[in-house]
């Protein structure tokens, strides 16, 4: 794979909104690449549930850093830097692959990164930003993001992802508004849910190559310059917010096996033999006598199905069922594998995003006191409306909000 040069790790930065498919296509790239490629993803996502995690350590990435509970291009500003020189120090891969999180702000992520590079003398140089595009959902929440538009607009490659499930003229309506939002940059439509990693991969982008150190940059900022607005940068990470759902015994995670960098509670390096602390959770369910009834893919189903995507852009996270399904997976849901035979005996990586679903088997998850079913998901939607739809999830589903 190209690269700057011989002593540079090259790093491609993939953003998107929530429920894009940035970690489906992420995953899909690895399998296209030569077997002794090494690569470190670096992921962060709103909440404590390390849902990505599970599905990448399944893959043949090198190692998986993941930081959480906040956007690393503001809030957790410095973590990213650190994460970055972490990897370069522990696996110098060939390639270091950052998947943002859905509310990211591209151009502040770039200029990171482009601090990294003076700072390393280009050990570490960024190679691309890649921008991925829900054709389905991106006129809806395109007017009222700005982070929608920034992550068009900062971009070296736009793909088109969930292409195929519009029409022809819907598809032309969103490549209209890409391209009033950037006219000049490529955009590719994915091959079921998978791209050429050649055609995003060696771009040695020139995105803000020139920038100020984000220490000497004056306030106001404009982007447009190679500068950022960090009043917009601020405002946008108020777009998303988050709700924790627990059912069962939720239990604590075992030790894991994989590098990750997490914001709950731990200051040193990991892995680690010891769990992290879980919040209180606030029962909001109407019954506390009997026990809610036991958890079963058609009572998942029907919680689902009642989330509105305006309000509510994902549900991700785990769930284990208490009995054996004697159906296959309602509409909307996709299984990895027979449904009926290995539905009871393991966890399941539910993915929810805008009306559409998948359950992925979880290799190995925690293990729970409650054999029968347990829920441990992180929803995320519409500051002010999503905790309201959260807590009518929780309840269908016997679970509990956490505060």
């Amino acid at each position: 794979m190209p690269s700057n040069s011989p002593s540079t790790i090259p790093i491609t930065v993939f953003t998107g909104f929530l429920g894009a498919g940035k970690t489906s296509l992420i995953l899909s790239i690895l399998p296209q690449l030569p077997t002794a490629y090494r690569v470190v993803l670096l992921k962060n996502e709103f909440g404590d549930i390390e849902v990505d995690s599970q599905l990448a350590k399944q893959s043949s990435l090198t190692a998986v850093s993941e930081i959480l509970n906040g956007c690393m291009c503001c809030v957790l500003v410095g973590q990213m830097k650190n994460a970055l020189l972490e990897i370069l120090e522990k696996y110098h891969p060939d390639r270091i692959i950052i998947e943002s999180s859905g509310s990211a702000f591209p151009a502040h992520l770039a200029f990171q990164i482009r601090e990294l590079e003076r700072e390393t003398s280009r050990a570490l140089a960024l190679d691309s930003i890649v921008t991925v595009i829900d054709a389905e959902n991106f006129t809806g929440y395109e007017d009222t993001s700005v982070t929608a538009r920034m992550q068009a607009q900062y971009t070296d490659v736009l793909l088109i992802n969930k292409w195929e499930h519009v029409s022809e003229r819907a598809l032309d309506e969103v490549l209209d508004h890409l391209n009033t939002l950037n006219d000049h940059t490529p955009k590719i439509r994915c091959a079921g849910k998978s791209v050429d990693p050649a055609l995003i991969f060696g771009i040695d982008s020139k995105l803000f190559r020139d920038a100020l150190p984000l220490s000497e940059c004056p306030q106001p900022i404009d982007a447009a310059e190679g500068k950022i607005d960090v009043t917009t940068v601020a405002q946008h990470h108020d777009e998303v917010e988050t709700v924790t759902l627990l059912r069962g015994a939720p239990g604590l995670t075992p030790p894991r096996t994989y590098a990750h960098a997490t914001t709950t509670s731990c200051d040193h390096p990991h892995p680690h033999p010891h769990p992290h602390p879980r919040p209180h959770p606030e029962s909001i369910t109407a019954h506390s006598s009997p026990p809610p009834p036991l958890l079963d893919e058609a009572m998942l189903s029907t919680a689902l199905h009642q989330l509105p995507k305006e309000s509510v852009y994902r549900v991700k996270g785990f769930v284990r069922f208490a009995t054996t399904s004697t159906s296959t997976p309602s509409a909307g849901a996709i299984a990895t594998t027979d449904f009926r035979e290995t539905l009871p005996q393991q966890w399941w990586i539910l993915n929810w995003a805008f009306g559409r679903w998948e359950l992925v088997p979880a290799s190995d998850f925690l293990e729970c006191e409650d054999e029968r079913g347990a829920v441990r998901l992180t929803v995320m939607g519409e500051r002010g409306e999503v905790r309201r739809y959260a807590k009518r999830l929780a309840e269908a589903l016997g679970a509990e909000v956490v505060v």
